[in-house]
């Protein structure tokens, strides 16, 4: 096994396959961050979503996806570009992954591609242990998309972190105050097969928990361009709470948790989950 890989994977507490797979899927996501970086990347844009919340904020849940936004408008924008990067720094680990691009059916303001490879030649590579090879059909192959928002709205804050493995590398993301933001206009804006994503909920509460001020101001940019306001409506903090309330009310409590449970380890955490306990913690709101 690559050496840097075991490094990376004691960092991880694996009882069982699902484990296995999901620390080799962020292990990946890191692994493209850094041939993003070395690419130049994070001049042009920023990283965003419950990914960016788990590796940079410690947040316990796992996430599948790679969010990215440019920093400026740009309808010319061209993710395949940053291909040869990815490839490259995947390939130097080990990893073997085809990387293509999305094929749009409409118009819109997102750029995608996807990661895909064989699961099990990867865990059985760097998992040589492993006893149970009884996978199924949905654990087949691994599967990441990244996805670039080529036409954010305004009012986005940014950081810059960084990253000692697998190799010191800068990456630019949304701060806290941004990614709330995001997650909230997630949780009243987001169509998922006509119910929330219970993961959505969960970084709700994690943000609450950790005292995160709200960035309103994005908040509000990204409600406009979804048509949830409009641009001359009034909005404020107080405004917003009535907003979440109501989405609150309308929630299947148990899809929600059904969404959540394989990417988290305790899931005595979900036991509140109902309209009043979200209600009452949204006042905590600022």
């Amino acid at each position: 096994m690559n050496n840097i890989i075991e490094q990376m994977l004691k960092s991880y507490e694996i009882n069982n396959t699902n484990d296995e797979i999901n620390a080799l899927k962020e292990i990946i996501q890191e692994l493209v961050l850094s041939g993003l970086s070395r690419s130049g990347f994070f001049n042009e844009a920023s990283f965003y979503g419950g990914t960016a919340l788990r590796i940079f904020y410690k947040l316990d849940r796992f996430s599948e996806d790679l969010d990215f936004a440019l920093i400026k408008p740009n309808k010319d924008f061209d993710l395949s570009k940053y291909f040869i990067f990815i490839e490259k720094e995947l390939k130097a680990y080990g990893i073997n992954l085809e990387i293509s691009n999305k094929q749009k059916q409409k118009a819109t303001n997102i750029s995608s591609a996807f990661l895909k490879g064989d699961t099990i030649e990867h865990i059985l590579k760097f998992f040589p242990n492993e006893k149970n090879h009884q996978y199924n059909q949905i654990l087949k192959n691994i599967k990441i998309k990244l996805e670039v928002d080529i036409n954010p709205p305004n009012g986005a804050t940014y950081e810059m972190k960084y990253k000692l493995l697998p190799s010191p590398h800068q990456i630019r993301l949304y701060d806290k105050s941004s990614l709330f933001a995001g997650k909230i206009h997630a949780i009243l804006c987001r169509n998922w097969h006509s119910r929330i994503k219970g993961r959505d909920l969960y970084d709700y509460v994690f943000f609450l928990a950790n005292n995160t001020n709200v960035n309103l101001e994005l908040l509000k940019n990204k409600l406009i361009d979804s048509k949830y306001i409009d641009k001359n409506d009034e909005f404020n903090l107080d405004i917003l709470k009535d907003m979440l309330i109501n989405k609150f009310k309308e929630i299947d409590y148990n899809n929600a948790k059904e969404d959540v449970i394989p990417f988290i380890k305790d899931i005595n955490s979900l036991k509140l989950w109902n309209s009043d306990f979200f209600s009452k913690i949204t006042e905590q709101l600022v």
